[in-house]
């Protein structure tokens, strides 16, 4: 059974004036789509592995035999990292909940938690993402490179953000810092506050 790329759950122009559509086009529709047709390819002689969810390849990367573990941990983790991407933006959803809760007593205010973020993503060199993990019952801000993502390291994703370029470079050029800032008015919080009750369990 082949990986399949689902349709963005809005349309391109969402996200407008934050993101711009052609790049959201760009990025689901062109690089989303690479990592689903190259992590099909790798499996293509592995019918075992066909069926099973991506994140149970990338939470076992070792078992993935060694001919094909990069593609795998490569692109499954593109299509992996980008399937948590996409429902986690939505404008003008104001933080509330469990997770501002748990960040606040985590990081002391929301603020110096978004400060600690940005600074962290704006810190990682070359391509890869930032996330806000829960690690043994406690939330801390990671950083991984390329397409690597938490669920590899036994640590549970709450929220992330894509600072490769392709992600930004379109209406922000090289200005990763103006990205992260718009990004903060496009995070859908109430799906964070989903993944961090899924994550408590």
């Amino acid at each position: 059974m082949a990986y399949v790329l689902e349709p963005l759950p809005y349309a391109y122009n969402a996200l407008e004036p934050y993101f711009d559509e052609q790049t959201m086009k760009l990025h689901h529709d062109k690089h989303h789509q690479t990592y689903v047709d190259k992590l099909n390819t790798a499996l293509q002689n592995f019918p075992d592995l066909q069926n099973k969810k991506v994140e149970d390849l990338l939470k076992d990367l070792n078992s993935i035999p060694e001919t094909i573990r990069t593609a795998v941990r490569n692109h499954g983790g593109g299509h992996f990292n980008h399937s948590f991407w996409w429902p986690m933006l939505k404008k003008d959803v104001q933080v509330s909940g469990d997770v501002l809760k748990a960040i606040n007593s985590s990081f002391g205010n929301f603020d110096e938690f978004k400060k600690k973020f940005t600074d962290s993503a704006l810190g990682l060199f070359g391509s890869g993402w930032t996330w806000l993990v829960l690690n043994n019952g406690k939330l801390e801000i990671m950083n991984t490179a390329n397409q690597d993502c938490p669920i590899s390291l036994g640590k549970k994703p709450v929220l992330g953000v894509d600072v490769w370029e392709h992600a930004y470079y379109v209406k922000f050029f090289n200005r990763r810092a103006d990205y992260l800032g718009a990004f903060w008015s496009v995070v859908n919080w109430d799906k964070v506050n989903e993944h961090y009750r899924v994550a408590l369990k």
